[in-house]
This record gives structure tokens, C-alpha cells and sequence, in this order.
């Protein structure tokens, strides 16, 4: 298969949604069901998102993912 790159694009506050389900669902057995290369995508997906996301380091990141799921869910309408 050729390997060519796809990119995407999410808001900052999509973005530190999408982290924290990544790192819980990580920590949960749900991880088990996986196989090699799903949890493989999973772990380049977290570590791109852990590199730019300099939020998750903050003493308030709580407070910021609070605010962010506000914004992520605002955009749909709730």
C-alpha cells in the first residue's frame, strides 16, 4: 500500500476534546480489544496531539478542557 500522508484540520478546543478521550480511553481496559495496528494509530494520533498542545502542562488544563467541551459542543448547536 502506498504510504501517502493525509492531513486534517480541528480547532484547539476539538483538539484537547479528542486528547483527553485518547489518553482515558488508553488507560481503560477498553484498550484491550484492540489489535497491534489500531493501537498503534491511536498512540501517533495521542503523541501528535501531546506535542502541540501545550494546555495539557497547565495547573488549570481541568478548568481549559472544561471550557473547550463548551466550545466543541456550542459549534453543534447544544
Amino acid at each position: 500500500m502506498e504510504q501517502s500522508l493525509i492531513e486534517f484540520r480541528l480547532t484547539r478546543a476539538e483538539a484537547l476534546v479528542l486528547f483527553d478521550w485518547l489518553v482515558r480511553f488508553d488507560a481503560s481496559d477498553a484498550t484491550m480489544t484492540l489489535d497491534k495496528a489500531e493501537q498503534k494509530v491511536l498512540w501517533l494520533l495521542e503523541g501528535a496531539l501531546e506535542k502541540r498542545l501545550v494546555e495539557i502542562l497547565a495547573p488549570n488544563y481541568d478548568d481549559i478542557l472544561a471550557e473547550a467541551r463548551r466550545d466543541v459542543s456550542a459549534s453543534m448547536g447544544e
